[in-house]
């Protein structure tokens, strides 16, 4: 029977690989954030200092793993059956939980969920064990820690507010000195800022970073804690000095060291002390098993207080190898630039493309801010409103937009780090129970709303991205707990073919995830384009232009197709794909009109005349989103609503009409693929043709009426469909009409000034 459990170790193993894969894709946005965001270096020396960092952290800890043996759950109150079982509910949900996470690009915490898994794991078998040996059930908190709970719960809230406060105030008043001029204003004060964020830095490497590593003795850790105004007297001092020195004799742009020196702090930290989140629980299983071959006892009698020890440690070697996968993970994974891209997006200075909808509290929030600000200034004197206006005046950038453009600056990306150091050292001295995660986070919501990032054109969008990451923190817990739960009652009743059904559960929802997360990343390269704040040249337009109209005319031909098939065959639930598909359509289109101003803005004094074709040209394309929109959405309701299906001859009619218009459609499709304008009038000398076949099926069903049709919502979906499909030609016509006329006038302009060169 003990085969079963070196099977488990050997899963457990496996798992605690992927468990580090998941794990430092969700938790790369704590240290990463900053520096990508603000761009100070390249991005391979970003990874190459987070690598160190994590390389660091990982084989510099003490390998305690107390959270994952007793700190949740009590061991000497499980058989090593029971904590095997324990161990293997909480690395399937946390792999699942993460990956999820991962996916739709939301960061999470680590330490929350690996404490709720294990704490509704334990307190599943718990109750199993007091409802089978008929205890009583008040007698549950014998087996669990429940005080380590309410501590997370705490963490949230602490980390929440005081970490957005602190943000806030740091970075305000920290632009009210650099202005976004900064560099003009750091010859002055850059050595005492320098000497102030990286004393901060350098002192939570201290206590956060290097708490618990093995090679520093604990009266080393003790003459830390008691003499820490010391050394931050100290530490200020040294670095101001040496500040000062790197800026006046080395040039060292002393903000840029600020943040390197930082992430390598955070990196360290996350490293040294969230190991235990993704390879405690397997290193605890492995220890276990340790203990129990050693007794010699059943596997369902011998009870796991030796767990309990303090003197347990990882071995060097699983650190090691930990350390390495961490920073592998680092280097390749996709996930973990969707979820750092997340916090990046809604921290950004300026506006753009939002990843988040608002909702009715991010409305209300903001229009309570609005408010607030209003009386605010109606108070404040107007002169001191004007001076601090000033210092946040931002430096038009009168180039052109680059795409590789940092989200914010590098006073804001220092703030950032050196206000989540302070956060956490305060935290860790005190004993207060902060998360990394959540600091880092909230310091950098903090400090963007403070430099008026969030302005009226973004704040109901950004406020709103912060509560679903905050609303996804509380759901961690929840669900982390929930499904552990569930997975370890099904271990236990269902013993080795549950744990083999489990296996094979978690194998097919991983590579099914990894094929999801592929073909949205297909789907991106697909769209991929010349984002319209870089197009400058009429040249650029016209390339810009064609592919835009390619893509719209190829999905709208392939989404007619379908929706008539899908309506005479009366399939709600392609009709129902068919919905999402069109919502794609309509946000891709959508986000070109929001970037016109951006276009406009961008382009060079000789191509201006091109915005009133750009603008008509989205106008055309919204038309034939609109066109198809409304067959698609009225298509399926007529299905939804149980409705009679349409007659035989009248879908026979649409599919001449869905025939043609894909003759129509692969024409304008390779016109625009191969640039191919002359055979725009070609296509043209059609529109009549095409708008009498669709006058003609019009004719037929008024005669339908007046004879066999019996049925009004027949009628009114196909006189719709058929008057959509003729508004959707329409549109098509239009925009080749506009197109041609547009590139006609283009090439002789372009004509002329080949002949006067």
């Amino acid at each position: 029977m003990e085969q079963i459990y070196i099977v488990m170790l050997i899963a457990l193993a496996l798992l605690a690989v992927l468990d580090l894969v998941v794990g430092v894709s969700n938790d790369a946005v704590n240290f990463l954030n900053s520096a990508i965001g603000s761009k100070a270096v390249s991005m391979k020396t970003i990874m190459i200092v987070a690598s160190v960092g994590i390389a660091c952290g990982a084989l510099f800890s003490s390998g305690m793993m107390e959270i994952a043996r007793s700190g949740i759950f009590v061991p000497e109150m499980f058989s090593f059956q029971e904590v095997m079982i324990i161990f293997m509910a909480v690395i399937i949900a946390d792999i699942l939980l993460l990956d999820f996470f991962n996916s739709v690009g939301l960061p999470t915490s680590t330490t929350v969920s690996i404490v709720f898994e294990l704490l509704g794991a334990a307190v599943c078998l718990g109750v199993y064990k007091i409802v089978v040996q008929e205890g009583d059930i008040m007698s549950l908190g014998e087996y669990i820690n429940t005080s380590k709970a309410t501590q997370i719960v705490v963490s949230i809230l602490l980390s929440v507010a005081l970490s957005f406060t602190l943000g806030s105030l740091i970075q305000y008043i920290s632009r009210l000195i650099f202005t976004f001029q900064f560099e003009k204003k750091l010859k002055y004060v850059g050595a005492i800022f320098g000497g102030l964020a990286i004393t901060a830095i350098t002192f939570f490497i201290l206590i956060k970073g290097m708490k618990g590593v093995s090679f520093i003795p604990a009266e080393i850790h003790e003459w830390i804690k008691t003499h820490q105004l010391t050394i931050v007297g100290i530490n200020l001092v040294f670095w101001t000095v040496l500040s000062q020195v790197l800026m006046s004799v080395f040039r060292v742009n002393i903000l840029r060291l600020i943040i390197i020196i930082g992430t390598f702090a955070l990196a360290m930290a996350f490293a040294g002390n969230d190991l235990v989140n993704f390879i405690g629980v397997p290193i605890a299983a492995f220890q276990s098993y340790g203990f129990f071959t050693d007794s010699g006892m059943p596997a369902d009698t011998y009870m796991m207080e030796a767990l309990a020890s303090e003197e347990i440690v990882a071995p060097f070697y699983f650190l090691l190898f930990a350390g390495i996968v961490m920073v592998i993970t680092l280097w390749t994974s996709k996930k973990a630039r969707e979820v750092i891209a997340t916090g990046v997006d809604l921290s950004r200075q300026g506006d753009g493309a939002e990843k988040f909808a608002p909702n009715t509290l991010s409305r209300f929030i903001v229009r309570a801010s609005v408010y607030v600000g209003t009386g605010i200034n109606y108070l404040m004197p107007q002169s001191l409103q004007l001076k601090i206006d000033r210092r946040f005046e931002q430096v038009e950038v009168k180039q052109r937009k680059k795409r590789d453009a940092p989200a914010f600056d590098m006073v804001r990306a220092s703030v950032n780090l050196m206000a989540a150091s302070i956060l956490i050292s305060i935290g860790t001295s005190m004993k207060l129970p902060l998360s990394t995660t959540y600091v880092t986070f909230m310091v950098a919501m903090g400090s963007s709303f403070a430099d008026r990032a969030w302005d009226r054109e973004s704040a109901v969008y950004r406020v709103a991205g912060v509560f679903n990451v905050i609303g996804g923190w509380f759901l961690t817990a929840v669900v982390a707990f929930v499904v552990a739960a569930f997975l370890a009652y099904l271990l236990t009743i269902g013993g080795v073919a549950s744990l083999i059904g489990l296996l094979i559960l978690v194998a097919v929802l991983l590579y099914r995830s990894s094929r999801v997360y592929a073909r949205k990343n297909q789907e991106k390269e697909e769209q991929k384009r010349l984002r319209t704040e870089d197009i400058i040249t009429i040249h650029e337009i016209v390339n810009d232009s064609s592919d835009h109209i390619s893509k719209v005319i190829a999905k709208t031909n392939k989404l007619y197709t379908e929706v008539v098939d899908n309506l005479g065959l009366q399939d709600l639930k392609k009709l129902k794909k068919n919905r999402k598909t069109l919502r794609k359509l309509e946000d891709e289109v959508d986000e070109l009109k929001g970037e016109l101003f951006y276009f406009i803005k961008s382009l060079d004094e000789s191509s201006m005349e091109a915005s009133k074709f750009y603008i008509l040209m989205l106008d055309n394309l919204q038309d034939m989103v609109q066109s198809i929109g409304y067959i698609v959405k009225n298509s399926y309701s007529h299905v939804n609503n149980n409705h009679k299906n349409l007659k035989f001859n009248q879908i026979r009619d649409l599919k001449r009409i869905d025939s043609d218009l894909q003759v129509l459609f692969d024409k304008i499709q390779d016109i625009f693929e191969k640039e191919s304008f002359k055979k725009i009038d070609g296509i043209l000398e059609e529109k009549q043709e095409l708008f009498d076949r669709v006058s003609d099926l019009v004719q037929r069903q008024i005669d339908r009426i007046r004879t066999t049709e019996t049925s009004p919502k027949n009628t009114k979906l196909y006189f719709g469909l058929l008057l959509e499909t003729k508004d959707l030609i329409s549109a098509s016509m239009n925009l080749l009409e506009l197109f041609r006329d547009f590139y006609t006038d283009y090439k002789e302009v372009k004509e002329k000034n080949f002949t006067v060169l």
